[in-house]
């Protein structure tokens, strides 16, 4: 089963009714996908919006079966591009609050660094993204206690050991991959079991910030088989 957080750059005001592509590609590949508002009642501002996200995942960790799963079904998080950061967060808090009940985390082109720094988002010939983003920051930090609290910007937490299993998922040009791929190191390096994807360009990856379908959803539907089969062996 699969916690789905969409992106929209924390600017989303509600769950759209279209269908989400990342989900269709996770369903694709035998997962069942419910997708969490978060934005609802949170106006996609910290900590509300992790906050309404983790109680979605609290919730669902006991009512599997209401949702055609299974009591002991792998319970998974997965987010796109802020929802990747939410994604993050929400499995940070679950190493802290509830031990043992998530199985893992999908971080597709996760938005989890506010300073906006990297090299692939300065070479990135995409400056309305850029600006979207900075923007959706700025929202979303506006009520809290400062950007470094580790659920807010996961790729600033200094604890990492003990969170669930990562699949992490970027592409040679998105603007976004090198946070990605420097959080996958990270997750590494604290001993968390990673599986770290860099499609190539012409899959059409970052498609997903438009809501384009393209190769990515096959390959992502390939990876996240064979991260469900690793983490099962």
């Amino acid at each position: 089963m699969v916690l789905y957080f969409r992106g929209d750059a924390f600017q989303g005001k509600a769950m759209m009714p279209a269908e989400r592509l990342v989900g269709t590609a996770l369903v694709a590949a035998g997962a069942t996908v419910i997708e969490a508002d978060y934005a609802r009642g949170s106006d996609n501002r910290f900590p509300q919006a992790m906050e309404h996200a983790f109680m979605a995942l609290a919730y669902l960790s006991t009512k599997r079966k209401l949702y055609g799963g299974l009591t002991k079904s792998p319970l998974f998080v997965a987010g796109d591009e802020a929802g990747g950061n939410i994604a993050a967060g929400v499995a940070l808090k679950a190493r802290d609050v509830l031990l043992g009940d998530l199985s893992g985390q999908i971080l597709l082109s996760p938005m989890i660094d506010p300073m906006m720094t990297s090299d692939s988002l300065r070479k990135a010939d995409e400056a309305s993204l850029s600006a979207r983003w900075a923007e959706g920051w700025s929202h979303y930090l506006e009520t809290a206690c400062g950007f470094q609290h580790p659920y807010a910007a996961p790729c600033l937490c200094s604890r990492l050991s003990g969170v669930a299993p990562a699949l992490v998922v970027t592409s040679e040009d998105d603007p976004l991959r090198d946070e990605a791929s420097g959080y996958a190191e990270r997750l590494a390096t604290s001993g968390v079991s990673v599986s770290k994807t860099v499609l190539p360009a012409q899959c059409g990856w970052t498609g997903i910030y438009k809501g384009e379908e393209g190769e990515w959803m096959a390959a992502l539907r390939g990876e996240f088989i064979r991260f469900a089969q690793q983490l099962s062996a």
